[in-house]
């Protein structure tokens, strides 16, 4: 392993990076286990964002490292167009039996981006096949965040991802968001006020007619944008809408997915289930990419009633991959034999204590927590937005804490396999931080 500084940064064009910034002053990491980054001069890094949401089960758990290493020497890759390899479906039905049952299908994919775009696509195919071909209008939401692909721009509602790269879909339209600071500031799990705000959409069918409408996507808690949290009875608002009208519920559990909320999903948590759920980042703790969309049987089933021939032209060369599968195989099982859900739980009253008690801090103007998730809120700097989460996240990641900033909010998103003394550390050092803060 290469634990050198790299010769040159230049040639790397880096992703959502200020490449300028980040190439004036590196930060780079060159090993990881369990809660732990270490960055190339040898110091520890506390994960406090399981890498970008996406290991639970912490770094390089050994029956995952174990897992992939067997399978690159028996099946390094594997097609599955008009074929396919043993791990696909065994991992198929895993999936379904961690969902319990409440879908019946599974898609593969190779990341969250790809995943959204291919539920998109169910969607409008499902109606199609059902002689609904006139439902073609998807509705996202303000502040979502749905990936890179174009049908996840379109649905997508942050602004600063879409503009440079119109125009988009047509026939998308936005739902608000659910953010409500002057009522729901420091709210611990879902906040009291907004549920009305589902309400939205029934204005919005009214003014397209139902019949043109395909599908309705949301992330249950939006991540990317900094954690908001649906107010109560906001989701089944939603669900109840999406049914009355023939809509389907899409949602993204991308970030929310494999225990973020100390259940396999959110929609465990909220207790409302969606028709298509878009997946990815756990599902192999990171280890290897990977997406999926699990599919309720009547969405499959009304396709698979076309004539002879592939069913849904769609899907690509990565789909269920050996690897991936291998990796996500070996996540369940880590999920299982160590009771990562139960753990999840049993500390999220700890970690929402610790979170809150940074209310009164300098600069720090809400605060919100729902599961192992915590969104800290910032009063920008006047006139430059962003600039003081930004300063926040390059003095922790110099403090030893790796921390996620979006604008001026904090995100915080740890590896499910923490233990109390990580939470300690965490917020003893976030907190110096935040009084160190202009």
């Amino acid at each position: 392993m290469n634990e050198a500084r790299p010769a040159s940064l230049s040639s790397f064009w880096m992703p959502f990076t200020n490449n300028r910034d980040f190439k004036a002053h590196p930060r780079l990491l060159v090993s990881a286990k369990g809660m732990y980054y270490k960055d190339v001069d040898g110091n520890d890094v506390l994960d406090g964002t399981a890498g970008l949401w996406c290991v639970p089960c912490g770094h390089a758990q050994p029956r995952i490292v174990a897992a992939v290493g067997e399978m690159v020497g028996q099946l390094d890759f594997a097609p599955t167009f008009q074929m396919g390899h043993p791990a696909a479906f065994d991992l198929a039905e895993q999936l379904m039996d961690y969902t319990g049952h409440k879908f019946g299908h599974v898609f593969y994919t190779n990341s969250g981006s790809e995943a959204v775009d291919t539920a998109l696509k169910m969607a409008l195919a499902f109606h199609r096949a059902r002689g609904e071909g006139g439902r073609t209008r998807l509705i996202g939401r303000e502040r979502g965040y749905h990936g890179v692909g174009f049908g996840g721009l379109s649905v997508g509602g942050i602004g600063p991802n879409r503009k440079a790269f119109g125009p988009l879909l047509p026939g998308v339209d936005h739902l608000p968001h659910t953010h409500d600071l002057a009522r729901n500031a420091f709210s611990r799990g879902e906040p009291a006020s907004g549920a009305t705000l589902a309400d939205e959409l029934e204005r919005l069918v009214a003014l397209h007619d139902p019949s043109t409408i395909a599908a309705v996507i949301v992330e249950p808690v939006a991540g990317s944008t900094g954690v908001l949290v649906p107010p109560r009875g906001y989701l089944k608002r939603l669900r109840e809408i999406c049914t009355k009208h023939g809509i389907l519920l899409i949602f993204d559990e991308v970030i929310t997915g494999f225990g973020r909320l100390g259940t396999p999903f959110a929609a465990d948590y909220f207790d409302v289930e969606p028709d298509l759920m878009t997946t990815a980042k756990g599902i192999t703790n990171g280890t290897v990419p990977m997406g999926a969309v699990f599919s309720k049987r009547f969405i499959h089933d009304a396709l698979m009633d076309a004539p002879p021939g592939i069913e849904l032209a769609h899907g690509y060369t990565y789909s269920g991959h050996p690897l991936a599968c291998a990796a996500s195989l070996a996540t369940l099982a880590v999920f299982r034999e160590q009771g990562i859900l139960e753990h999840a739980r049993a500390l999220q009253p700890y970690w929402e204590d610790a979170v809150h008690a940074l209310r009164g801090l300098p600069h720090v103007i809400d605060i919100r927590t729902v599961g192992l998730v915590a969104g800290i809120e910032l009063e920008p700097l006047p006139g430059k937005p962003g600039a003081r989460a930004m300063a926040a996240f390059k003095q922790a990641f110099a403090d030893g804490i790796l921390i996620r900033v979006t604008g001026d909010i904090i995100a915080l998103s740890p590896p499910l396999v923490l233990e109390k003394t990580h939470i300690d550390e965490l917020f003893g050092k976030l907190a110096d931080v935040l009084r160190r803060l202009d």
